[in-house]
Parts: structure tokens; C-alpha cells; sequence
């Protein structure tokens, strides 16, 4: 009960700040929200601080104002943020194709990923259903819309903190909204439990590097992850809370 009242005030901001706090049933989003003013942008129609996983231009297309994950290797196409950061709220808009399960996630500092992920209506395993921290927690309620509609994450992220070899030496948390609706609740987080990390997974020396910045800082990036499906991703921002 304590916890969840010393959370509260965290679940208010993320709420208020993106406009979700309101009475009434939430209508279905098709613009996109407005970021606040302290936010650092990663994408919109005029923003792209994603880079690929050489560290050089992404290959991932624009259409109609909206990044498109692109396959590449085996499922590592990812793309990543040169925005390094420890505490964050980060705001994804995304939407998945009407066919096929839309595969993808949102890989925060490369290690803990929320699941995107065909999930509307489906009763099927929740560790891998939409709003699950995938291979850590399964959401508290399926949130998900259909898909072709546009779909928003809010994530409230404090960093693990580290030893100089990497180590944890103090769990991090997730809490995160899905649709609005509260599907991590300061969920813990530690050392990473995917094998198919983008730093382990067909990782390359400058993936290799942010790493060890990481790890030396406590900072790391934001991924979206290519995952065979041509997810859609638009407005894409994050303000620093440390």
C-alpha cells in the first residue's frame, strides 16, 4: 500500500503530462499528442535522432510522417536513440499492420523491453501480450486497440544503478501506460533475462561501445526493435528526470 501511494504522485505525471487525464470514457487518438515543452524529441516530421546499429544513417522508411521498422539480419534491424539518459518518461506512439501479429517492442537502455504485439481481444499467454515486460512481467489488464489504430506507451523508467563493471548494485523500475491505462506498476527491474538483447543478440562494435558507456555512466539509449513486421512509429520523445 505505501509503495503504491509513494507511486502515485509518478503515475499522475506521466498521465497529466500527455493529456490523459480526463472524465469520461478515453476517446481512440488519431493525432498525435503534444509534447511538453522540456521534452527532448527522438522523431516527428522533423526530428530523427535514431541511428542504425553501426552507429550510421537508419534504413527504416518514412511514411506519411511515420518511421517504418525494416527487416534486417535475423529479427536486428533495431534502431537506436543517441540520446543517452538514466530516469526518463518516454512517450511511443506506434501502430501495427492489420495483418499479422505486428511484432515489436521498445527496448529501454537495450536491456527491458515492452512488448508491442497483436494483442486486441486475445486471451493468449500474457508474458508475451502488449504491455508485458517481455520475460519479466505480463501487464495488469490487456489494453491493447485493434490494430491499425494508433496505439501510445508512456513509460515511466528509473535506471538500475551500477557497479563499474556493470553490475546492479540497486534494482531499477517500470511503471507504464498503455493506451492510458496502467499496465506496469514499478515493476523491478535488474539484469536483462532476453537472449536476443540488441547487445548480445547480432550486436556490433558500436552497439558494443554504448555498453560499456553504459555501464561506466549509468546512461543508456532507447531501441525499437525490428521484429519482421512493419510496425509504425511516430512521435517519439522523452523527458530527463534525473
Amino acid at each position: 500500500m505505501l509503495a503504491s501511494i509513494r507511486l502515485l504522485p509518478a503515475i499522475l505525471l506521466l498521465i497529466s503530462s500527455t493529456g490523459l487525464l480526463h472524465a469520461g470514457p478515453p476517446s481512440v487518438e488519431t493525432a498525435p499528442h503534444t509534447p511538453p515543452s522540456d521534452a527532448i524529441i527522438l522523431f516527428d516530421a522533423e526530428t530523427n535522432r535514431f541511428l542504425g546499429k553501426e552507429g550510421g544513417e537508419i534504413d527504416w522508411p518514412v511514411e506519411d510522417g511515420a518511421l517504418v521498422s525494416t527487416r534486417g539480419g535475423a529479427r536486428s534491424n533495431h534502431i537506436v536513440s543517441d540520446v543517452r539518459f538514466t530516469d526518463a518518461q518516454i512517450h511511443v506512439e506506434f501502430q501495427l499492420p492489420e495483418s499479422g501479429p505486428g511484432n515489436s517492442g521498445i527496448y529501454l537502455h537495450g536491456y527491458y523491453e515492452l512488448q508491442i504485439y497483436n494483442s486486441h481481444g486475445s486471451d493468449a499467454d500474457p508474458k508475451g501480450m502488449m504491455g508485458a515486460l517481455y520475460g519479466i512481467a505480463p501487464p495488469a489488464v490487456n489494453a491493447s486497440r485493434p490494430a491499425g489504430e494508433w496505439q501510445t506507451y508512456d513509460i515511466l523508467f528509473h535506471a538500475p544503478k551500477r557497479n563499474d563493471d556493470g553490475t546492479v548494485a540497486e534494482p531499477g523500475s517500470v511503471t507504464a501506460l498503455l493506451n492510458g491505462v496502467l499496465v506496469q506498476d514499478h515493476t523491478e527491474i535488474t539484469d536483462p533475462v532476453s537472449q536476443y538483447h540488441p547487445y548480445r543478440h547480432q550486436s556490433t562494435d558500436y552497439l558494443a561501445g554504448v555498453q560499456e558507456e553504459m555501464f561506466a555512466t549509468g546512461a543508456g539509449p532507447v531501441f525499437l526493435q525490428d521484429h519482421d513486421a512493419p510496425v509504425k512509429f511516430r512521435n517519439v520523445w522523452i523527458r530527463m528526470l534525473e
